[in-house]
């Protein structure tokens, strides 16, 4: 079973990638083609993210689960919004 500590840190984790993630749309919506790399690095470190919790919840209580799944559909929507970015 996942300890709470284990699952507060990979949901700073995935705090910290979607603020990223978010900072690297802002830049990408106004820039254009400028910093792709770094953009794409936010994409990998979201669905790196996105992974971790998924095999994180595998060994969680309902309540855990259910948290991790909330922080699984926030990571997907800034991936689905940065995939549609045309930049």
């Amino acid at each position: 079973m996942a300890t709470r500590q284990s699952v507060d840190e990979h949901i700073q984790q995935c705090e910290n990638a979607l603020k990223s993630a978010q900072e690297q749309y802002d830049r990408a919506s106004l820039q254009e083609h400028y910093g792709d790399v770094e953009f794409t690095s936010s994409l990998q470190q979201l669905e790196q993210s996105y992974n971790d919790l998924a095999k994180l919840a595998l060994s969680c209580n309902d309540q855990q689960r259910e948290r991790l799944h909330r922080m699984r559909l926030q990571l997907q929507q800034v991936q689905n919004k940065m995939t549609l970015l045309d930049h």
